[in-house]
C-alpha cells in the first residue's frame, strides 16, 4: 500500500467565461520511505497539485488516497482529521501565525497534532539553522528564515508525509544542503516526501521526478 495516491485529478478555474485547466488527468504514487520531486516550470500546476493531494483543495475529477484511505469529496472536518494524523505542510506562504515566535509556532504544532515534546524543539529548529532565531516573530525573519521556520513547523511531528512547496527557493547553498539532509534523514526513516522544486540539486537527490507541463504529466 502506498502513502498516498492520486487518480486521474483535474481541476479547473474559471475567470469571467475563461476555463483554465490547471490539472489534466494527474496521476501519481508516493511510497514510504520515499522522496518524489514535483518539476516543471511556473504556471505548470504543482502547487495546485499539492493542494489537491492534501485535501486543502477539492479536485474536480479524479481522487485522492492516503494510506488507503479516501481523502477527496470528504466532510471537511474529515479531511482536516486525516491531514493532521498524515501531513506536514510547507507551502509558499502563511505557514507561520504572525502573533508567535518560531519556537511557539512550532511548539503549537505540536499540540494541535497531540504530540507536545518540548526536547524535539531546539533540536529541530537547529536542524533548519534556525535556533538563533527561536524567539524571532515571522516579521522579523529573512525571505529564507521564513521558508526554514515554515518547514520546521512542517516537521514538528515527524509526519507520515511531508509535502513541501519549494522548500529551498529562498536560501543559500550550504543552507539548501542542509535541508536536503532533513529529507534523506526522513527516507532513512521511512518517512514519505514529496517535493515540488525548482532545484536542480534537490531533484537530483529523489527517487523519482514528475515532471509538469501544461497541467499533466511528462513521460519520458
Amino acid at each position: 500500500m502506498h502513502a498516498l495516491d492520486a487518480y486521474e485529478l483535474y481541476r479547473f478555474f474559471h475567470i469571467g467565461d475563461d476555463e483554465t485547466a490547471a490539472l489534466r488527468g494527474v496521476s501519481l504514487q508516493v511510497c514510504a520511505g520515499e522522496i518524489v520531486a514535483v518539476t516543471g516550470p511556473s504556471g505548470s500546476g504543482k502547487s495546485t497539485l499539492l493542494a489537491c493531494l492534501t485535501g486543502l483543495d477539492e479536485p474536480d475529477g479524479g481522487h485522492v488516497e492516503v494510506a488507503g484511505v479516501r481523502l477527496t469529496r470528504r466532510s471537511q472536518a474529515n479531511r482536516a482529521r486525516l491531514r493532521r494524523a498524515n501531513f506536514g505542510i510547507l507551502l509558499q506562504s502563511g505557514n507561520l501565525f504572525p502573533h508567535l515566535t518560531v519556537e511557539q509556532n512550532v511548539r503549537l504544532q505540536m499540540q494541535l497534532a497531540g504530540k507536545p515534546d518540548e526536547k524535539r524543539i531546539a533540536p529541530l529548529l537547529d536542524s533548519v539553522g534556525l535556533v538563533a532565531r527561536a524567539r524571532a516573530l515571522p516579521t522579523e525573519l529573512s525571505g529564507g528564515e521564513t521558508a526554514r521556520a515554515g518547514l520546521a513547523v512542517a516537521l514538528a511531528c515527524d509526519p507520515p508525509i511531508l509535502v513541501a512547496d519549494e522548500p529551498t527557493a529562498e536560501v543559500d547553498r550550504d543552507t539548501e544542503l542542509r535541508l536536503i539532509a532533513q529529507f534523506e534523514a526522513r527516507r532513512a526513516a521511512g518517512l514519505a516526501t514529496l517535493l515540488a522544486t525548482h532545484s536542480k540539486a534537490l531533484a537530483q537527490r529523489a527517487d523519482r521526478i514528475v515532471r509538469l507541463k501544461d497541467g499533466r504529466v511528462e513521460n519520458g
